[in-house]
């Protein structure tokens, strides 16, 4: 075959530092449009960016050129230093060291991209805490994990 092609559908998961709810209303959807923005530019076109005040969610098709640590490490330090300009209360802004990444299937894409959208509701209605719901996804996803080393 002349050409490689791939579509490699990525959901990450990952969280402010100590899980910190600073990703209020007012910032957070210019934040979702803002890590669209740094995917698409790096090749990894954005399906859906959501989340709540303690984390977000991405899924995206992995570029078949780049390393997803590589994009995520982009995605990350790009967000932290976007989020510092936009007020005093982010000056000392980080993200957790790391994440959570589950493949997702092109027949479930439209599943994960609603479950994304509905953030919001899921943990005002639900009440479903960020590290209950990291634990079921790793369990879904079947991950074996040590609380020790997920958490900072």
């Amino acid at each position: 075959m002349p050409q490689s092609l791939a579509r490699v559908l990525v959901h990450v998961v990952f969280s402010t530092k100590h899980r910190e709810p600073l990703l209020t209303k007012p910032v957070r959807d210019e934040l979702h449009a803002y890590l669209s923005v740094v995917l698409n530019n790096d090749g990894c076109p954005s399906l859906r960016v959501g989340g709540f005040d303690d984390h977000v969610h991405l899924l995206f098709a992995l570029s078949r050129t780049r390393a997803i640590s590589d994009v995520l490490e982009n995605v990350k330090t790009s967000s932290s230093k976007w989020l510092k300009t936009k007020g005093v209360e982010f000056v000392a802004f980080h993200w957790q060291n790391g994440y959570g990444i589950y493949s997702v299937s092109q027949s479930h894409a439209d599943a994960v991209v609603d479950y994304i959208a509905r953030q919001e509701e899921h943990h005002t209605k639900q009440k479903e805490v960020y590290q209950d719901e990291v634990r079921r996804l790793y369990r879904e996803a079947h991950i074996v994990f040590d609380e020790r080393y997920v958490w900072d």
